[in-house]
């Protein structure tokens, strides 16, 4: 199921059906994002060479012709990144109303496409990232602040484009498919304030350094939606959970399984997501399974190394207590569950006198947010590699009959 869920989101086999004919006149491609390799080689094959440069987190970098792509880290910015969104930006200089760019945006772009506003140094911007991600936000609250310390998110990069026109083809990694939210939004507008930025960094307790506090105390570069500078933009989002989540129901169905979806866009503290579906695993009868989606979030507590799909899968085999014939996986499925070179995990019935028996404490390694070495420890781990694509997290609850 996960794999159908994977390929249903590879943009070689959906990308195709939403491109239009070549333009004519210059084409400019540009992306980022862990899926904007992969996207810049599907419209290749078929416009053939075509200028432009796209950044992907490294490993993900895909043969294009005339596309550069380029590699940098994820989800902690990086040099690289930086560096490529300047010349990325240098790209969009002088374009006229003739002109075309294709933007290719995918989850993974907040980070990749980085261009600090003010005097806030790639150094900070780091820092932000690490505190945003540990602090348990949701991904919409994130990009919020994101947006408002950016040169390019929340409808920039596209500003810099004008006058020429723009089409943005968008794979969602967010629930609901907002494409503002989707990489922070660089080719859409945002009516979101500094005052909320500043009001989502004290309900966290973000502790940011100076040149971040005075960027947020001022008007920021944030594109309204109504700016004419965005009126030659059309924004599409091609891909998205729902759709993998299809294409797993429909692999269970044909192997006799009962399927509930319980959504597409669940948000949460991943342990607390996970006792809520425990229970609902307790009391189904089989053969079914429980599928979901979304993004869930981590409030860091302890130093281990973790990620919301081991971490949901950690809490849940938990709160399963060993039930019998109940079987878990939880995914991201861009092949990366937090930092860690693993998508996620799976379980099983057995999982908790496994650790045990190996000396593994579960409630010690949840408590230290350390799931990925839980999971290494009992051989629960999913390493599929990159993935090329993301659609965000894929959980499946196989209750047998």
């Amino acid at each position: 199921m996960f794999d159908a869920a994977v390929e249903a989101a590879d943009p070689m086999r959906s990308l195709s059906r939403f491109l239009p004919e070549k333009p004519a006149g210059r084409v400019v491609v540009i992306g980022a994002g862990k899926a904007s390799a992969r996207m810049a080689e599907a419209v290749e094959a078929e416009w053939g060479r075509c200028e432009g440069l796209v950044i992907t987190r490294y490993g993900y970098a895909r043969p294009c012709e005339g596309i550069e792509i380029v590699e940098a880290a994820h989800p902690v910015p990086d040099e690289a990144g930086a560096q490529a969104t300047v010349r990325m930006l240098e790209l969009l200089e002088g374009l006229g109303e003739g002109d075309t760019v294709l933007a290719l945006i995918s989850g993974g772009a907040s980070a990749l496409l980085t261009a600090p506003a003010g005097d806030i140094t790639l150094k900070e911007k780091q820092a932000v990232n690490a505190a945003l991600l540990a602090s348990g936000a949701p991904i919409s609250k994130m990009n919020v602040v994101r947006k408002h310390l950016s040169r390019v998110k929340g409808g920039q990069l596209a500003a810099a484009a004008f006058p020429a026109r723009m089409l943005a083809l968008m794979i969602s990694d967010v629930p609901g498919d907002d494409p503002a939210m989707i990489g922070s939004g660089p080719t859409v507008g945002d009516a979101s304030t500094p005052e909320e930025a500043r009001a989502i960094v004290e309900k966290w307790n973000l502790d940011l350094p100076a040149s971040v506090t005075s960027v947020l105390a001022d008007e920021t570069g944030v594109i309204p939606p109504d700016d004419v500078r965005l009126s030659h933009v059309r924004n599409v989002v091609y891909a998205a959970p729902s759709q993998s989540l299809a294409a797993a129901e429909k692999i269970a169905r044909a192997h006799g399984y009962s399927v509930e979806i319980l959504g597409a866009a669940i948000e949460g503290e991943a342990r607390d997501v996970a006792a809520n579906h425990a229970a609902l695993a307790r009391a189904a009868k089989g053969p079914r399974i429980l599928l979901s989606g979304g993004e869930l979030t981590v409030t860091r507590r302890g130093d281990g190394i973790g990620g919301p799909n081991a971490e949901y899968a950690l809490a849940l085999a938990i709160a399963l207590r060993g039930a019998q014939g109940v079987h878990a996986l939880a995914c991201d499925t861009d092949g990366v569950d937090g930092a860690a070179e693993v998508a996620g995990a799976v379980i099983w019935p057995k999982t908790l006198s496994d650790a045990l028996a190996k000396g593994v404490d579960p409630l010690e390694a949840l408590a230290r947010n350390d799931a990925h070495n839980f999971f290494g420890a009992v051989g629960g781990q999913v390493v599929p590699g990159p993935t090329l694509t993301n659609v965000n997290d894929f959980r499946a609850i196989l209750i047998a009959g």
